[in-house]
């Protein structure tokens, strides 16, 4: 330290208040956000490309699009195609989506991002999936509801006729495939709000199907609320869904739904496109 003088060390930027850093304009690199738009210009549909094509689908000028190009053909992510002025992908690009998928499924990639809504948004987050009238937890995050004896392992099997999600995964099936799912397992009332009869319940997931998601309300077990919502795939078919629940102690349903159903639709658009962009290699795998 000299003399008359402080050193401090430069601190980072704090975030702006109330949003994330990924979020804030001034935290963005342009530079890295063109090299990506340059990876992104070539597709199934146009697997070659002119100079003058990946400027005008990357979105800028000729001069940059040349220095991106030859960029990424140095390190090895573009070729250029011999006998003619296009360039192509790489089988090196591979490496950015492998690292990702590597040997892991759906439950592996769901499970940080329940975390991000426990205890925050609820006092538990679950990944399942429905097989023979039940749902099958494939992930879960709890912080509490020991005292409500709710023990949701990876595994556990629960009748999908009972929960909010079961009636979120079930909604967007045919109705005769509704009607086989709800007849494979007996039902029985789990609390005094839980619905048993077949018509009710196909009531039930009509409702469901037009809202896009399903509420709970003491319906599984006294003493806890809970909101759920499908993953679909590009058919409209459900395969999982993901749900939120808290201890009806901590806040009103309706407060509850309007706080926490905006940030698991956040959820289930990450893996819904985490699904879309691996071809179904990352799936819930139930065996």
């Amino acid at each position: 330290m000299r003399e008359g003088k402080v050193v401090t060390t430069e601190a980072a930027p704090a975030p702006a208040k109330g949003r994330p850093a990924a979020e804030n304009p001034k935290n963005v690199v342009q530079s890295a956000a063109k090299v990506f738009a340059v990876l992104k210009a070539f597709g199934p549909d146009l697997p070659e490309l002119t100079l003058a094509e990946v400027a005008a689908r990357a979105g800028t000028d000729r001069g940059t699009a040349f220095r991106l190009i030859h960029t990424l053909e140095a390190l090895g992510y573009l070729r250029a195609v011999p006998a003619s002025r296009r360039f192509r992908l790489t089988l090196k690009c591979l490496e950015l989506g492998f690292s990702a998928l590597a040997a892991r499924g759906m439950p592996d990639h769901a499970a940080p991002l329940l975390r991000e809504l426990v205890p925050e948004f609820g006092d538990a987050a679950s990944l399942g999936a429905v097989e023979a009238g039940e749902v099958v937890y494939l992930a879960r995050v709890q912080a509490g509801l020991e005292r409500h004896g709710v023990v949701r392992h990876p595994g556990t099997r629960v009748g999908a006729y009972a929960t909010a999600l079961g009636h979120a995964m079930l909604a967007f099936l045919p109705r005769e495939e509704q009607v086989a799912q709800l007849e494979r397992k007996e039902r029985v009332k789990l609390s005094e709000r839980t619905i048993t009869d077949l018509d009710a319940l196909l009531e039930r997931l009509a409702e469901v199907r037009a809202r896009g998601f399903a509420v709970s309300d003491g319906e599984n077990a006294y003493g806890l609320r809970t909101v759920a919502a499908p993953i679909l795939d590009a058919s409209g078919q459900p395969f999982a869904g993901v749900s939120l629940t808290i201890d009806a102690s901590r806040a009103p349903l309706e407060d509850f739904v309007a706080a926490g159903l905006p940030r698991l639709r956040q959820v289930v658009t990450e893996l819904t496109e985490a699904t879309r962009l691996s071809l179904g290699a990352i799936g819930p795998r139930l065996a």
